[in-house]
């Protein structure tokens, strides 16, 4: 998982690819190689002739991987389909005992955090998942997180053609985004499958991929983790229940965290502007009928040909979805801590241990760089758990739980330099109007209720009044 998101990477690591073939195709300078016919025209014959290859492509790839039926820019069929074959045929399932077991774990889990936030339980109920599991349950949520990277990407192909082939290539248009598509998904399957066998939990990589106020563990791919490690796993159980819970009560209870999250990743993802000064050079080496041949497709995007182009305003989106999401897992490092530390002797080696495996490219930082384009630095991490600590120490669970009650009381990415001066004004009256953490967050999830009814209300008034 160590690749970069859709055949992102760094220049130097391109040109050894580029130069794999020196020979000219037949479009010359132009993309997909559609050349000068003559003085400076356009070869219908040609476009013919890729359309035919194309369409050969296609309905050879057998059922299962055709792109038939998918309207977006990534073919989720297919990436299920290959994220479940790097599982293997056989994925045992829970039994009916480590179901139980899983179920005691997250009851003295949720027993424990009661003591350690003000935020009440906020999963519904705690499920096993095997990894076949979470790859279903997940994907709509990568959904929302891929198709804006993959639809900046699809755009290449059209912006590219010359003005003449966009005007006579409508069915070929269709079928390369149909190859994106496949492309894509043949990616994003890689990427899940091996993610699937090392997640721990459905907040393991910091986000709610899950389906909303439903908690989940892997128990088999917790087993692995526990081998090697000397505590025994059923406390290894209960210690990732409680990070599971912690992360459940707090998207459960701030109703604006879950939205904030996934639309700062979406919003980073649309800032991607590709390069396409790589693309026509690139061109210069591709024969268009070798596109008969998906994997030279895959082989183009392997090679970082769409280098992204990143802009001030997507660098300032950066650090504010790092801090984000370095302050939820700070939050979390906290409060479980916190609930287990004095009850489970292994909890501070545990967490040492999740904090290696995220330092070292754990699953958080690799699917975030494969799939996203970005990577969650674990230095915010530590800072954010470091502010947690000290405010937790010097205003109390309450006040700092307050924090939590509305976006702009939030510290932002310098206050994690340089946290005293955030907690000076925690303490002295910052969050004045959340005395009552909970309180202030029912009143604010209540109005955002109300202003989404009065947001309906007012659709379906405008509809009478027509």
């Amino acid at each position: 998982m160590s690749d970069l998101p859709f055949g992102f990477s760094n220049r130097d690591d391109d040109e050894s690819g580029k130069r794999r073939d020196e020979t000219n195709g037949p479009g010359g300078n132009d993309p997909f190689g559609f050349g000068a016919a003559g003085a400076g025209g356009f070869d219908p014959s040609q476009l013919g002739q890729m359309l035919t290859q194309l369409g050969q492509m296609l309905s050879g790839m057998g059922q299962g991987m055709a792109p038939g039926g998918q309207g977006g820019p990534v073919n989720y069929d297919v990436a299920k389909r290959l994220a479940r074959q790097q599982l293997g045929t056989t994925v045992a399932p829970v039994t009916a005992k480590t179901a139980s077991a899983v179920s005691d774990a997250a009851h003295l889990a949720e027993l424990w955090l009661d003591g350690a936030t003000v935020l009440p339980a906020g999963a519904t109920k705690t499920v096993t998942w095997t990894a076949n599991d979470w790859i279903e349950e997940t994907v709509p949520t990568w959904k929302r997180l891929c198709d804006p990277v993959a639809e900046q990407i699809s755009g290449m192909w059209t912006a590219q053609l010359p003005e003449e082939a966009k005007q006579f290539a409508g069915p070929m248009v269709g079928m390369l985004g149909q190859m994106g598509g496949l492309a894509f998904g043949s990616q994003l399957g890689q990427a899940l499958g091996q993610l699937a066998k090392e997640v721990l939990t459905s907040t393991d990589i910091g986000l709610p991929l899950g389906p909303a106020g439903t908690a989940a563990l892997l128990p088999t791919a917790i087993s692995t983790f526990s081998a090697g490690l000397e505590q025994p796993e059923s406390e290894i159980m209960v210690f990732l229940a409680a990070r599971e819970a912690a992360h459940q009560r707090l998207f459960a209870h701030v109703p604006w965290l879950r939205q904030q999250v996934l639309g700062a990743v979406e919003d980073y993802a649309r800032g991607i502007k590709m390069d396409f000064s790589a693309l026509e050079e690139a061109a210069q080496n591709i024969d268009p009928m070798s596109l008969s041949d998906p994997a030279k497709l895959e082989e183009l995007l392997a090679q970082g040909t769409f280098e992204p182009q990143t802009t001030p305003e997507q660098k300032q989106a950066l650090e504010r979805l790092e801090t984000l999401l370095a302050l939820i897992e700070g939050w979390v490092d906290v409060v479980v801590s916190d609930a287990v530390g004095e009850r489970l002797p292994g909890a501070s080696a545990l967490s040492e241990t999740l904090r290696r495996r995220r330092a070292t490219g754990g699953p958080a930082e690799q699917t975030f760089a494969t799939l996203v384009g970005l990577e969650l630095r674990p230095r915010k991490v530590r800072e954010a758990s470091a502010l947690w600590r000290r405010l937790t120490t010097d205003a109390g669970m309450e006040r700092r739980d307050g924090v939590w009650a509305h976006p702009d009381l939030l510290p932002d990415s310098s206050d994690l330099d340089s946290p005293a001066g955030f907690i000076d004004s925690v303490i002295g009256g910052g969050t004045g109007a959340f005395d009552d953490p909970l309180a202030q967050l029912a009143e604010t999830e209540a109005r955002e209720r109300d202003a989404a009814e009065r947001g309906e209300t007012g659709e379906d008034s405008g509809t009478d009044k027509s």
